[in-house]
């Protein structure tokens, strides 16, 4: 049985998504704040995802996401009430897997929710290495680095760059990119991408210039 974090300083928000959580076949965990979330991960990390609020006492929800991916990589669905682009940027920034803005549907929410636990994990095997000038890439151990220097990403940065480099120099459109990286029954809108683009052109650095936006149709990675 697939696990859930809910971490929501307000109880009826936690009974809400147990409530869809359970029904949906997923055994569910509560925290009610980000420390007390921070110490279930390191008692129990097993979860397959945690869904959790921004605002909160003790310690806020982009933080506690910091702390808790570098204990285990597990994936966070974050819950606001602000869906300003600086705050889904500070999100992604800070590991953030999805972005949810309240009120929201628990129907949706549970959506994303098998998203990201059904999402294929797999990896190319056999050291597939990709150098361009200074830029590696390395899929088999999932790090990039530039100019000798490791580039640290988010996870969806990761995921976006290396489905660009495999078919770079292909004109790859917004819906196609979305569906690949994100999953064919993402239930979201298309800024998260624009977000993640922009994320990934700041970690690349001099090397943005190889993602090139065309206009009305998507991206494409020229190398």
């Amino acid at each position: 049985m697939k696990k859930i974090l809910v971490v929501d300083d307000e109880e009826k928000i936690r009974s809400i998504i147990r409530k869809y959580g359970e029904f949906e076949g997923y055994e569910v965990s509560e925290a009610c704040d980000g420390m007390d979330a921070i110490e279930k991960v390191k008692a129990n990390g097993d979860f397959d995802v945690i869904i959790m609020d921004v605002m909160m006492p003790e310690l806020d929800g982009f933080s506690a996401c910091s702390e808790i991916k570098k204990i285990k990589d597990i994936p966070v669905i974050m819950l606001s009430a602000r869906g300003e682009e600086y705050d889904r940027i500070h999100g992604f920034e800070a590991g953030v897997d999805d972005y949810v803005v309240k009120p929201f549907s628990p129907k949706e929410l549970m959506m994303r929710v098998n998203v990201v636990t059904n999402r294929s994990k797999s990896e190319v095997g056999s050291a597939e290495i990709f150098r361009y000038e200074g830029l590696e890439i390395n899929f088999t151990a999932r790090t990039v680095s530039i100019d000798g220097e490791r580039v640290d990403m988010s996870p969806k940065e990761y995921e976006l760059l290396f489905y660009l480099v495999r078919n770079r120099n292909i004109a790859l459109e917004r819906e196609k990119l979305i569906t690949e990286v994100w999953g064919y029954d993402y239930y979201g809108d298309d800024r998260t991408l624009d977000t993640h683009i922009k994320l990934l052109r700041n970690s690349l650095g001099d090397y943005r210039k190889l993602l090139v936006t065309l206009r009305g149709v998507g991206y494409r990675f020229e190398a």
